[in-house]
């Protein structure tokens, strides 16, 4: 067996003396575990870091075996991301975001959007909005995803302002007016807004993906959510100074 893929680096453990055990989220293939012969090596090491772009040959005698990778580099971004504590924790939470599938299940769309998020986490004003972005999507390529094109209450496709916690679609503002307290916040950047959105538009956007990825992702599994958002979301108000860490949603 034997296939080539680009993919980017989400997850590397040592094995042995000198090899490394190599998760990548590939184009084609999806997440893909395989064994680097050598991947401990001075050579090695500084294309197998996270958020690094590579391409890899994937070869095992039988489909259902470990196999071996031999990767070649790519979209080396690692100085990039160890530069920014707000890249470092981005980086890990799409690591623990992809790993919600299946291993070896193809998602070419989450691909991209974690190919484009890796080059992008260290850009304060870009990175952020990019990954609740990546969490919408990651809920729709899981069975999650929301709705936010029209009101689920009127059809119209303007003025769309909050969301149902209920059913996950859109509410226009006159339509969800008598119940504001209880529905959540649609920020304008998820509907196609080409400015920089303010902080309360990226903290509105993290505790939409939050809210439905603790309750139909994680608490259906027996999880918590990830201590790794949180230091996500925290490191996003430090550095990009959208506001301060207790503005932002922490699960």
């Amino acid at each position: 067996m034997e296939w080539r893929d680009e993919a980017i680096v989400i997850g590397v453990r040592r094995h042995g003396e000198t090899s490394a055990i190599v998760e990548l989220m590939t184009r084609s293939h999806g997440r893909h575990l395989g064994l680097v012969r050598g991947g401990r090596s001075k050579q090695m090491q500084p294309v197998l870091q996270q958020g690094n772009g590579v391409e890899a040959v994937w070869r095992a005698r039988l489909e259902e075996q470990l196999g071996s990778f031999t990767i070649e580099p790519t979209a080396l971004r690692t100085s990039a991301i160890m530069a920014s504590a707000q890249a470092l924790q981005g980086i890990d939470l799409v690591g623990v975001l992809l790993r919600l599938l299946p291993e070896r299940d193809p998602h070419a769309a989450l691909y991209e959007a974690a190919d484009l998020i890796a080059s992008h986490l260290h850009e304060p004003l870009i990175g952020p909005p990019l990954m609740v972005r990546f969490e919408l999507l990651i809920l729709a390529e899981l069975g999650f995803g929301l709705d936010l094109t029209t009101c689920a209450a009127t059809g119209t496709t303007e003025d769309l302002v909050h969301v149902s916690p209920k059913s996950g679609r859109a509410v226009s503002r006159a339509a969800g007016e008598p119940y504001r307290d209880r529905l959540l916040a649609l920020p304008a950047f998820l509907l196609g807004s080409a400015t920089p959105p303010p902080a309360v538009d990226i903290a509105d956007g993290f505790r939409l993906t939050g809210f439905f990825l603790d309750r139909e992702v994680f608490a259906p599994r027996g999880l918590t959510m990830p201590e790794t958002r949180r230091a996500y979301v925290e490191a996003v108000a430090r550095v990009t100074r959208f506001g301060t860490p207790a503005a932002f949603p922490s699960g």
